[in-house]
């Protein structure tokens, strides 16, 4: 009986499947990582942020929706609402997420006991690298805010929280609460639209579009760097000016 069984299994066609189709049995795993166990609110929010971030990166925010961005987390759908309104709002929470982790990764940087100038060169590196790495979430978030008004009103209050952290790098570093009160959040605001402007142009590629060249636009910027870590007299201080006659 087994026998015949066996043969008559041997004398089958094979199952034909179209292409990208799961076999008959098997459960079709999510494309960034396999369903994941029930845990905590924070946790499944934390996941959620995580694959978008990526999908976001890959994809672009308009190359998605929150259906695949729920099962690329390893989640139903029902699940991403539980969290977050829309998909916008999850772009949003990606975007926080990340002006968190960069600042933390500057915060580590000085917390090293080395020279000003050393501290800007590791954190311009560290910030071009970044801006490379998450090129494509950087350029959806510059075509949102042009275009979504509450998109361009959260990104504003995240661009505060970037220049309150800003003005203080130099004053921490020296630990002058003086000092800190004069410095004027101008110059927090050049440092910081530069560092993020040069940076994105070199991760677009457009320094070499341009026919720039790489090492002394990074040598500019380490010195912009490292002159307000330093609170050097042109970058902390008003320059006093001959008296108009």
């Amino acid at each position: 009986m087994a026998a015949r069984q066996r043969s008559a299994t041997r004398g089958r066609s094979p199952v034909t499947r179209r292409h990208g189709e799961p076999a008959r049995g098997t459960a079709q795993s999510p494309r960034l990582g396999i369903r994941p166990r029930r845990g905590t609110p924070a946790a499944t929010r934390a996941r959620l942020v995580a694959a978008a971030a990526r999908v976001f990166n890959r994809d672009g925010y308009h190359g998605t929706d929150s259906n695949r961005l729920a099962r690329a987390a390893g989640y139903a759908p029902a699940t991403f609402y539980k969290h977050f309104a829309d998909k916008r709002a999850l772009f949003l929470a990606v975007y926080e997420g990340w002006v968190t982790a960069e600042w933390a990764a500057i915060e580590r940087v000085l917390r090293i006991d080395a020279p000003p100038a050393t501290r800007a060169t590791r954190i311009v590196g560290m910030v071009t690298a970044l801006h490379r790495r998450w090129r494509g979430l950087r350029a959806s978030l510059r075509a949102l805010v042009a275009t979504d008004a509450a998109a361009r009103s959260f990104y504003r209050a995240q661009r505060r929280r970037q220049l309150d952290l800003v003005a203080h790098l130099g004053a921490a570093t020296r630990g002058d609460r003086r000092r800190r009160a004069r410095r004027r959040r101008e110059d927090a605001a050049v440092l910081l639209f530069t560092l993020e402007r040069v940076a994105d142009a070199i991760a677009d590629g457009e320094l070499q579009d341009l026919r720039l060249a790489l090492a002394p636009t990074l040598t500019r910027l380490r010195m912009l760097v490292a002159q307000h870590l330093d609170g050097s007299r042109s970058g902390g201080r008003r320059q006093k000016t001959p008296a108009s006659h």
